[in-house]
């Protein structure tokens, strides 16, 4: 990454860098990258970094060489590598892991960076332990046709609750019912106020939020007695020059007793493999159904990452290298 991003990212903030690779030290590994992640919350996490430097995310990895015995060769393994094709590391300092084979046994290892990874420990500790949803109530998604929503609303259906999402186009919409939705509303066609009276005519107990904005602040007006939020992202603003101003919420939150809170994945750390395990379970089970869009080649890093900011995913964006 050359420079920090003005406004929506572009091709020419980033540039592809060849260098020569050293002879490996004792502790450390040389990695073939399999599958590499891009999110939209590398958006913020950038501006406070200091360019030009490796662009940073997660991937998974096959060991071609290893000084640490930890890690040996042919191992898989998974971490905050960066935007890197082939590399040399030190496993110890940037926290990466082996693969757990029982895991995904009998899945595609992209699932790592998506639904058996932190999209979806995201989705399943951030609506169980936040939201706590119980059976018979309505829950709203935003993004609903991405990597965490698409899983949120999954789980919910899986909890026996009534399930509203929210996209950015027809097809992603049929998609949502698709994977069993009971109500899928495209924004850009319909208000947000249209919507909830269509298909929450009794309002909202659990919202999962990945966008934020106006629309946000409409759905919490639409909001039950004692009604959960769950703040996981803030897509709508990520690219903003200027915050927008959005509806006031005061009024609803004191007269609903409403609750409200933002989170970050890495609270459940120390759960992480409960998360992970559910996930895959489910998924074997035939219970939820992962969706991913595959962009074949390293060279199309910079596209597949801008492209999260005009829709052009469904479910994960995951890059084969």
């Amino acid at each position: 990454m050359k420079h920090h991003f003005n406004g929506v990212p572009n091709s020419e903030d980033f540039e592809f860098m060849k260098e020569k690779l050293p002879l490996l030290k004792d502790g450390e590994i040389l990695v073939d990258a399999k599958f590499l992640s891009v999110d939209p919350y590398l958006r913020p996490l950038t501006q406070t970094m200091n360019p030009p430097f490796t662009m940073v995310g997660s991937g998974v990895y096959k060991v071609r060489e290893s000084k640490d015995g930890d890690f040996p060769k042919g191992a898989i393994v998974i971490g905050s590598v960066g935007w890197i094709k082939t590399g040399v590391v030190n496993p110890s300092k940037i926290g990466l892991k082996v693969v757990p084979s029982g895991i995904i046994e009998g899945l595609s290892e992209s699932l790592l960076l998506g639904a058996c990874g932190m999209p979806g420990n995201t989705a399943y500790f951030g609506l169980l332990e936040l939201c706590k949803p119980k059976s018979g109530e309505t829950v709203v998604v935003t993004a609903a046709a991405g990597a965490v929503g698409s899983l949120v609303g999954q789980i919910a259906k899986l909890k026996g609750c009534k399930v509203i999402g929210f996209a950015g186009s027809d097809s992603k919409c049929a998609f949502l019912r698709e994977i069993g939705f009971d109500k899928a509303y495209n924004y850009k066609k319909i208000k947000i106020e249209e919507a909830l009276k269509d298909g929450a005519p009794e309002g909202v107990d659990c919202f999962f939020d990945n966008v934020g904005g106006s629309d946000g602040a409409v759905i919490i007006n639409h909001m039950n007695v004692f009604g959960r939020i769950s703040i996981c992202g803030a897509i709508s603003t990520y690219n903003a020059l200027e915050l927008p101003l959005v509806p006031a919420t005061t009024q609803s939150f004191v007269g609903k007793q409403l609750k409200m809170e933002g989170f970050l994945v890495a609270r459940w750390a120390n759960r992480w493999e409960e998360g992970l395990g559910q996930m895959a379970k489910w998924i074997k089970e035939g219970k939820i159904k992962p969706e991913e869009t595959i962009v074949e080649g390293f060279e199309k890093m910079p596209q597949a990452f801008i492209g999260l900011f005009s829709g052009s995913n469904i479910g994960k964006m995951i890059v084969k290298a």
